[in-house]
C-alpha cells in the first residue's frame, strides 16, 4: 500500500527528496517513519513524523541534513536530504504504523513501502 520514490545516484554534498504515498490508507491517522538499509546492515531508523501533530524525531546521524515533512493534500510524506555523504547509500524504506514506539523501533510496524536506492557517490 506504500510506495516510496525519487531514490537516484547523486554526488556526495548533494540533494534528492524522497517521496512516500499511499493507496487505501490516509495518512492522517498515523505515525510515518523513513528508514534505510544498506546490504549487510541492519535496518536503521531515519526519521518520524506524527501526521497530526507534526512533531519529528531524527537520527542523530542525519539530524540538520535531512527533514521530513507531510503534504495533506496529496497524501505525501517527503524526506528532504541535503548534504548527502556516501555513507546515507542504502535502500530507503517509509512505514506507517499508530504507534510511536512502533515506528521509532522499527518493530511492529503495520504498513511497510517498497524502498528505493539512494546511493551517494564520494
Amino acid at each position: 500500500q506504500l510506495q516510496a520514490y525519487g531514490g537516484g545516484l547523486v554526488q556526495a554534498g548533494g540533494s534528492l527528496r524522497l517521496s512516500c504515498t499511499a493507496s487505501r490508507l490516509t495518512f492522517s491517522s498515523y505515525v510515518m517513519g523513513w528508514f534505510r538499509q544498506d546490504p549487510g546492515k541492519e535496518r536503521e531508523f531515519v526519521a518520524a513524523i506524527t501526521w497530526r501533530s507534526g512533531s519529528t524525531v531524527y537520527a542523530d546521524s542525519v539530524k540538520g541534513r535531512f527533514t521530513i515533512s507531510t503534504d495533506n493534500a496529496t497524501n505525501t510524506v517527503y524526506l528532504q536530504m541535503n548534504s548527502l555523504k556516501p555513507e546515507d547509500t542504502a535502500v530507503y524504506y517509509c512505514a506507517a504504523d499508530g504507534s510511536v514506539v512502533a515506528i521509532r523501533t522499527g518493530r511492529g510496524i503495520n504498513y511497510w513501502g517498497k524502498g528505493t536506492l539512494v546511493t551517494v557517490s564520494s
